[in-house]
């Protein structure tokens, strides 16, 4: 069972080179990094995980340095990076770059996960950075997303996806196990209709806010860095909280929609707020746990692009001890930094939000933003009866001897193989269009600082992809390709 102050995180399998292991799914970084067999700290020492073989993959001379997490949860992953083939859900792609780690400290490495796989966008990624050596300019880092960007960013880039997305959702582990665990790549996933989704603009980073510098062929492009969104405003019990006075850098309220990170982090003063609000105990002593009664449903809400989407109460509650199913605690959110250049988001939404919330990551056009811009797309899962559901919950964990139940499970291995052609340079620099299905509505403020107008956002009813088309012929089982996830425990919080 998940033991008080256990974290989960979700893993998907994958093969690199000739190794089959599995590696956590993160939203919120861009690169994908596999422990090696080189790798002698005590991380990966006591690791369970099947390491990849240093030896095997083609050397670029390159070293990373990866960092995650914030102030206070700060891990690293370092090691060389390699070329070599990687499959994910029976895609595989050649000479994908990635860092075969000789030294970390990360938890990734635990509990049945041998490292991360990044979905971020190439501008945040050190790895293929690291593959140009900083060059002076951007242009030939642009022009080689498809080459030696990101696993999902090449999908796109080259057009062997029908839609440039993905969409995600997660299993609830532990008070109340349900749902299902999967992400989708290339198209909405099955049942989902697009009318349904709640569409909002990605955040674009200019250079003076640590983003990309344009190339030489889009001067006028701003480039996302991080999947983050704006927020309308944040709800406990159906009331709207004060925003927060702690802007740093940035006094727009947004977050960061992250798998990586297994709960909700934000702002110290809207944090105190909401555990003051839940938990007499801290609010008479902010030293103590936020501890109240199991059985007392709390929701709070995030309204993006004018919807609220709640967190399921069964999210927000967690046990603190095992056998205890009286006294819980809010554990599952908590005080992150203040918005800093490259990082302007306030809030990271993490698994705690994405149980409760089918997510759509929305790519776009990854050369020519402006053409296609990324967004990300919600539909609410929380069930109107959702504190009834925690109080059955609670009830059958009483009469259990206090044991909530909860779920562990083994990532899934990897099938058929679908090996896809790579090239060196892209067919063509100009812009496309590459559009999901009409109807579609960008949920958001037009003009804001930061963010795609709506007018500039909405795509054509074209799913055509100009500078791909016919390049490469794809012997796809399917235009969607599905993953199952597995869910497990942490030995300590992962986030970004």
């Amino acid at each position: 069972m998940l033991e008080r102050g256990t974290p989960s995180f979700y893993t998907v399998a994958i093969q690199a080179g000739s190794v089959q292991t599995a590696v956590n799914l993160d939203t919120g970084s861009s690169d994908l990094w596999v422990m090696s067999d080189a790798c002698k700290t005590q991380a990966c020492l006591s690791s369970t995980s099947k390491p990849y073989k240093a030896a095997s993959g083609s050397p670029t001379g390159a070293n990373v340095n990866l960092k995650y997490g914030d102030s206070t949860t700060g891990t690293h992953a370092t090691g060389p990076v390699v070329l070599d083939s990687v499959t994910v859900a029976g895609l595989s792609l050649p000479g994908q770059p990635f860092a075969a780690v000789n030294d970390t400290d990360n938890s990734a490495v635990q509990n049945g996960g041998a490292g991360i796989f990044g979905l971020g966008f190439p501008s945040q990624s050190f790895v293929q950075a690291a593959v140009f050596n900083t060059p002076a300019t951007t242009d030939a880092f642009i022009q080689n997303i498809s080459t030696f960007g990101p696993f999902i960013s090449r999908l796109v880039e080259a057009g062997h996806v029908e839609q440039p997305l993905v969409a995600i959702t997660l299993q609830r582990d532990t008070i109340d196990v349900g749902g299902k665990g999967s992400v989708t790549i290339g198209e909405l996933p099955s049942g989902i209709d697009n009318s349904s989704v709640t569409w909002v603009p990605v955040r674009l980073y200019k250079p003076a806010d640590g983003g990309l510098n344009p190339p030489s062929f889009a001067q006028d492009e701003v480039y996302p860095l991080r999947w983050e969104v704006p927020l309308d405003g944040v709800y406990l019990d159906g009331k709207q909280l004060p925003n927060t006075k702690l802007q740093g850098t940035s006094p727009e309220l947004s977050a960061l929609i992250d798998t990586g990170n297994s709960i909700l982090r934000g702002p110290q003063d809207v944090v105190n707020n909401i555990l003051s609000t839940v938990s007499p105990a801290f609010a008479a002593d902010s030293a103590s746990a936020a501890t109240f009664p199991c059985g007392t449903p709390h929701t709070l809400s995030f309204m993006i692009g004018g919807k609220m989407f709640p967190v399921d109460p069964r999210d927000f509650v967690s046990s603190t001890s095992a056998k205890n199913a009286k006294t819980c605690t809010a554990s599952n959110i908590v005080a992150t930094d203040p918005p800093s250049s490259g990082s302007l988001f306030s809030w990271s939404l993490g698994d705690v939000f994405i149980k409760s919330n089918l997510v759509v990551f929305y790519y776009g056009n990854l050369t020519h933003p402006s053409v296609d811009p990324p967004r990300i797309g919600f539909v609410s899962q929380v069930p109107s009866n959702a504190g009834a559901l925690l109080q059955q919950a609670v009830q059958e964990a009483q009469s259990s001897g206090g044991v909530f139940e909860s779920t562990v499970d083994v990532a899934p291995t990897g099938s058929t193989l679908v090996t896809l052609s790579a090239t060196s340079t892209p067919t063509s620099t100009t812009a496309s269009s590459s559009a999901l299905p009409a109807p579609f509505a960008v949920n958001a403020q037009a003009g804001a600082s930061g963010w795609p107008s709506a007018a500039s956002a909405a795509p054509s009813s074209s799913t055509t992809d100009k500078k791909n088309s016919g390049a490469f012929a794809l012997p796809l089982p399917s235009s969607c390709l599905t993953i199952l996830f597995a869910v497990m425990p942490l030995l300590s919080l992962l986030s970004h």
